[in-house]
């Protein structure tokens, strides 16, 4: 990126066409063939891997992170089954930092492990109260992370192949330098607010479809063809109506998002296993229509739809599992933002009206 232009520094994470995308210099390649997102998360957060006894720790954390303070339970309750997901995600992360407010700078790591545990149970509770009626209650077995969410939201353990295909999910996103969530947080805290204000602001932001709902966009896409054929066709005719197809272009990689063939990898395999290869056979005409058409390669979150689909995950939580992952990433620009900070201010170009004379009432 062009350090001229760039808006500020940052050691967590690296973006760019010459050297594709790195947590704190480590590629996201070989993070998501060799870690599980409690490393990736424990990188972002501590500014290393873990050895095994701080990786113990972590766990215990966020062991005790899942339990969810009464007050929210509560409020879980009284919010309607109609609101959207990221509603009540962000609705919980500002409970909970007035019932359990930030103690100490410093204490960062440990307030994201326990936004982390509360949002996901919080999730399922609300999810599952609204179904059956039943007040849900979450335990955490040494399990990963990755099959938490699963066995939380499902209610039922899940097949290996499920958790691992999640687990790199999560760490493809974990974090992605000063994307317009991330930033939003960084501006927030700048201001001294606290952790959780930070936190709030992300999830507002991550909510639009521009952003973290372009997943939730590509599932509705690719299901609103049959076949392969009629996606081509389809896909053509928006494109003649000038419609925006979700998924697809990245501001910064111009070449192809470094993560998308990871993802689409694992939704291949997904899709195989379960017997959905329709599925991916639509998304892959989607996406050769618009190569050709537009010259636009796919981003993360055309093919993690496919995936949070074949996890069971329904459509208007593919977002919230976004929430999960990035809360870690949010959480590192916060730390890093208040180790050396300054109000961020950007000045705004001016295009109004030039100078005016003021027009008493009685003669306008």
């Amino acid at each position: 990126m062009d350090k001229e232009k760039a808006v500020g520094e940052t050691a967590i994470c690296s973006v760019g066409e010459g050297h594709g995308l790195r947590y704190r210099g480590y590629s996201i390649q070989e993070l998501s063939q060799s870690a599980n997102f409690e490393e990736v998360a424990y990188l972002l957060l501590y500014g290393d891997l873990p050895d095994r006894a701080q990786l113990y720790r972590f766990q215990q954390l966020f062991a005790n992170s899942v339990i969810l303070p009464q007050s929210i339970k509560a409020m879980l309750e009284m919010l309607p089954k109609t609101v959207h997901p990221m509603n009540i995600l962000r609705t919980v992360c500002s409970l909970l930092g007035t019932v359990e407010p930030e103690y100490a700078v410093g204490a960062e790591p440990e307030l994201a492990i326990r936004t982390i545990g509360v949002s996901i149970t919080a999730l399922a509770y609300w999810h599952h109260f609204h179904l059956t009626g039943k007040r849900l209650i979450a335990s955490f077995k040494q399990q990963l992370i990755a099959e938490y969410v699963l066995t939380v939201l499902h209610q039922t353990t899940v097949d290996e192949s499920w958790v691992w295909a999640l687990n790199i999910a999560l760490i493809l996103y974990a974090e992605h330098e000063f994307n317009a969530s991330t930033y939003a947080a960084r501006v927030t805290v700048s201001t001294e607010s606290d952790f959780y204000s930070g936190i709030v602001s992300a999830i507002g932001t991550l909510k639009g479809p521009l952003h973290g709902g372009a997943n939730e966009a590509a599932m509705t896409l690719i299901s609103a063809f049959k076949t392969p054929e009629a996606a081509k066709k389809g896909i053509l005719k928006r494109l003649s109506n000038h419609e925006k197809i979700m998924g697809f272009g990245h501001r910064v990689y111009k070449n192809g998002d470094p993560r998308s063939p990871i993802i689409k990898s694992v939704a291949h395999q997904l899709t195989q296993r379960l017997g959905k290869t329709r599925l991916f056979d639509v998304a892959e005409a989607i996406e050769e229509t618009m190569e050709t058409e537009k010259q636009l390669k796919t981003n993360l979150d055309f093919y993690s739809a496919i995936v949070f689909h074949c996890l069971g995950i329904k459509t208007d939580f593919f977002t919230p599992i976004f929430v999960f992952s990035r809360i870690t990433g949010w959480s590192a620009h916060i730390m890093e933002q208040r180790q050396h900070n300054r109000l961020i201010r950007p000045l705004a170009k001016y295009v109004g009206p030039k100078n005016r004379a003021f027009v008493p009432m009685n003669e306008r």
